[in-house]
């Protein structure tokens, strides 16, 4: 696990030095007090977001004013497309209801993908514990370790995950549609936990969009055993554990791009890699209740014995603060057209069955 940078301390001071009025503050106290929390994860038990989510609420319990209670309901279904549309229209809008929901709903978005029932930039982004890279795996049996094994023999490669709107499915078709590939995209499984057993039993040898720390924790035997290649990397820079492991420089995603149009159209489809598993509230939550739930978050995120439970449980912790995230999202709402065009043609589902 890697812990929260300077940049990061530094700005959680900064943001925790910008106190709300003493009655806004008190206001939050008095709502909160004695009250629950539901936070709703947009996946099933088990899963990392579970994890993730299970932990932090342990500890927003200690620092959101008024001490609530916080209970965790998890609202699987279209890879949180469920969960977010749920808290975008029916949620009650107090702040009494959150979300754990897929770093893919601002793309989805901009896409205009199917099913999606909700203005991003509405949310009131909370925070992102997670914007580490994301990684695409095959099996090793496949005989694929490289980008160029891929061009060659990627129908060999069959890669799994839930819903259209997932990294899962998203990132083997782009990779599909940016290269030449051929990889099969078999959707339909219920969490990323399922891909994980459907490629030990052999059904599928390819996964997208998990982080690092994720493969770890979930299927450690896999790197011990050196079952897995890594091919491809998500984000803005490499992760070295993931090129010591391959024993070679493992490719980003943006290295694949042939121009301005590509590269911008590339970090826009993973733009979800930096929003990464971000904790959301509905729109029209009053403005204190939002801050209280933002400076709890960020004092969660360097909680030190909160730290040390994310290490043993292998979970990378690389927060992005709930105003970093809304900016962002209105970024991504706001990215030129060509730009939309060109990522709508890479993120195009050709390849992709049940």
């Amino acid at each position: 696990m890697k812990g929260p940078t300077h940049s990061w301390v530094a700005l959680s001071a900064l943001i925790a030095a910008s106190v709300l009025p003493a009655h806004a503050a008190n206001d939050s106290a008095d709502f909160y007090n004695k009250k629950q929390i539901t936070l709703v994860v947009g996946y099933g038990p088990g899963a990392g977001y579970d994890i993730y989510a299970r932990l932090i609420a342990r500890y927003l319990e200690k620092y959101v004013a008024g001490n609530p209670r916080f209970v965790v309901q998890n609202m699987d279904g279209a890879g949180t497309l469920r969960a977010t549309n749920w808290l975008y229209n029916a949620a009650p809008k107090d702040g009494t209801y959150i979300g754990m929901v897929s770093g893919n709903i601002p793309l989805n978005e901009a896409l205009k993908m199917n099913g999606v029932q909700y203005e991003t930039a509405k949310f009131n982004w909370i925070g992102n514990p997670d914007s580490a890279n994301r990684t695409t795996i095959v099996m090793a049996s496949s005989g694929i370790a490289s980008i160029d094994d891929l061009k060659k023999n990627g129908d060999k490669a069959i890669c799994g995950g839930p819903g259209a709107t997932t990294q899962s499915i998203q990132f083997p078709q782009i990779m599909n549609n940016l290269l030449g590939s051929k990889m099969r995209i078999i959707a339909g499984y219920p969490d990323g936990n399922s891909v994980s057993l459907a490629m030990e039993r052999g059904e599928v040898n390819c996964r997208a969009g998990n982080s690092w720390a994720g493969v770890k924790a979930g299927s450690p035997d896999w790197i011990k055993n050196k079952t897995i290649n890594v091919i491809m990397q998500w984000g803005l820079d490499t992760n070295p554990e993931v090129d010591a492991y391959m024993g070679h420089h493992v490719p980003l995603a943006l290295e694949y791009a042939r121009d301005a149009d590509d590269r911008g159209a590339i970090g826009l489809l993973q733009s979800s890699v930096t929003v990464g598993r971000p904790f959301i509230a509905p729109p029209g939550v009053p403005e204190e209740r939002v801050a209280a739930l933002r400076r709890a978050f960020d004092a969660v995120m360097v909680d030190k014995q909160f730290l040390a439970e994310a290490d043993k449980l292998q979970l990378d912790i690389n927060p992005l603060s709930g105003e970093r995230l809304q900016q962002l999202t209105e970024d991504i709402a706001n990215a030129k057209k060509s730009v939309l065009d060109r990522a709508q043609q890479l993120s195009e589902l050709k390849d992709v069955g049940k």
